[in-house]
Order: C-alpha cells, then sequence, then structure tokens
C-alpha cells in the first residue's frame, strides 16, 4: 500500500480538516462537524466565518435584532436555523432567499410584526416553522404561506394575532401540527369559517383548552367548539343593521316596480277600453247611414 493511501495518511487528512474546520469557528461560538452553535453569548450581530458548509446553525438566546440575507446565502447547504430568544424585528422579507434547503425554522421569542408572503416565501423545503412567542405579531398576510407546502408544523402561539384567514392553513396539504393558543382570537362572524376548519380538520392543535376567544366580551375565554355553537346562532340567524337597510330597499324596490306595473296595466286598459268604444260607435254610425 503506498503512503498516500495508508490508514495513518488518511486518519491525517481527516485531522487537518477538522482543525482548518476549528479555526474558522466563529468567535465565541463551538463547531463540530457541520454544526455551529452559538446559544447565548449575548451577540449583537450575525457571527462571522462561519464554515460554508454548515448545516446546523443555532443562535438562540442572544441579542441579534438583524438576520442579513447576503451572509445568510452563503450558507447554501442549511436547513436548520435556531433564532429563538433574540431581538429580530419585522425586517425578514427576502431574507432566507438564499437558504432555500432550510427544512427547520425557529423564531420565537422574537419581536415579529408581520409576516407577508416576502418572508417566507422561498423557504419551498420548509417542514417546521416556530413563530410563537412573538407578542407584537399582529398579522399574517392571507397567502403568507401559500409557497411552504411542504410545512408540517407551524406553532404562532402567544402572539397577538386576533384573526388568520382560514386559507392560510386550509390550504397546506401536509399540515399536521398547528398551534393557536394564548392567541387574542376575536370570535366575530367573519372568524366562524377559521373556527368551523378547526372542528372539521385532521390537524391536530396542541394545547388546545388554551385556544380561546379573547373579544367580544360576551365569548371572552369560550373555547373553540362552544365558540362555534354560539356563532353559528348569532351570525347566522340574526340580521344586522345594515341587513334591515338592505331588505328595506329590497322591499321598496319590489313594491315600486309592482306599483308601477299595476299603473301600467290600468293605462293600457283605459286605453283598450277607449279603443273599443270607438270603434263599437263607428259600426253604429255607418249602420245608420246604410
Amino acid at each position: 500500500m503506498s503512503p498516500s493511501g495508508s490508514p495513518w495518511s488518511l486518519s491525517l487528512v481527516f485531522l487537518l480538516g477538522m482543525a482548518s474546520q476549528g479555526i474558522s469557528c466563529p468567535s465565541r461560538c463551538s463547531c463540530q462537524y457541520l454544526e455551529v452553535n452559538c446559544t447565548g453569548q449575548q451577540l449583537q450581530e450575525f457571527p462571522e466565518d462561519i464554515p460554508l458548509d454548515t448545516r446546523q446553525l443555532i443562535l438562540a438566546a442572544n441579542n441579534v435584532s438583524y438576520l442579513p440575507g447576503v451572509e445568510l446565502s452563503f450558507l447554501a447547504d442549511l436547513v436548520y436555523l435556531d433564532c429563538r430568544k433574540n431581538l429580530l424585528g419585522d425586517d425578514l422579507d427576502f431574507t432566507f432567499i438564499g437558504v432555500a434547503r432550510l427544512v427547520y425554522l425557529d423564531l420565537s421569542f422574537n419581536n415579529l410584526t408581520q409576516v407577508t408572503f416576502s418572508t417566507f416565501s422561498h423557504l419551498l423545503s420548509l417542514v417546521v416553522l416556530k413563530i410563537s412567542d412573538n407578542p407584537n405579531l399582529v398579522a399574517i398576510e392571507k397567502d403568507a404561506f401559500a409557497n411552504n407546502t411542504w410545512l408540517r408544523h407551524l406553532d404562532v402561539s402567544r402572539t397577538g394575532l386576533t384573526f388568520l384567514d382560514t386559507s392560510t392553513v386550509r390550504d397546506l396539504p401536509n399540515l399536521r401540527f398547528l398551534g393557536l393558543s394564548d392567541n387574542l382570537w376575536h370570535c366575530n362572524c367573519s372568524f366562524l369559517d377559521f373556527i368551523t376548519w378547526m372542528m372539521e380538520s385532521d390537524v391536530h392543535f396542541p394545547d388546545a383548552d388554551n385556544i380561546t376567544c379573547y373579544t367580544p366580551a360576551g365569548l371572552r375565554a369560550l373555547r373553540m367548539p362552544a365558540a362555534e355553537a354560539q356563532l353559528h346562532v348569532s351570525c347566522l340567524t340574526q340580521l344586522h343593521k345594515q341587513d334591515y337597510v338592505f331588505l328595506g330597499l329590497v322591499g321598496f324596490c319590489i313594491f315600486l316596480a309592482g306599483t308601477m306595473a299595476a299603473w301600467l296595466a290600468g293605462v293600457c286598459a283605459v286605453i283598450y277600453e277607449a279603443h273599443a268604444s270607438k270603434g263599437e260607435e263607428e259600426e253604429e254610425e255607418e249602420e245608420e247611414t246604410a
């Protein structure tokens, strides 16, 4: 066996490779094969010198307020990104455009305010998305997850959400787990469709006892099954002011149409009678002259 192919030489190459990886490990982070862990290092910014072949990056429990899209795009093999317990805000649109292989993304315990179509639209392989415990998250666009068709686990618990469009989650064919607890759900007639979908869906809703209405006051703390029953009664059998106005306008139009039809019929009858009488008079005159 040649020296270049001996077990000793192969081991040396492996050790040198590991050593070179260790040299490129970001400051205050620990690195092992394809993983960089920077948990709890009080980082203010996204770390530098992350190995380009990193597949798992953990930035949990730091003070990072911005994820640079360009630097992230260098990590084309990244499949796991944990950014929970940081200070990330609402500037995440197009941030993940270069990490299309990402399967797991944890953005819980941050300062997200909204999720738009551009936030996660490039993550075509995403399976797990955790955006819970973002108290300032008040809006998720209707088509926010339209491209995330592999999404299986979605958690939006403990946010500032009051409404979620049914199609946002109903159109995810692989969704099996949806966290919705401890949000500020506004259980009005517009939300009835979503509640009905929850009751009929095969999706698992963890902590279901804490998925309750926050407003209106009459439904506060009511769990979704009970809320659905009440909303069915109030929304499908009772009319609102605008409904009465609409019905009044319809009734008036029907009355007006009926009145006009009766008037036209009367006019036509009078004209017919007059024409018939005139014809009879002319016939009598012709008989007399004859």
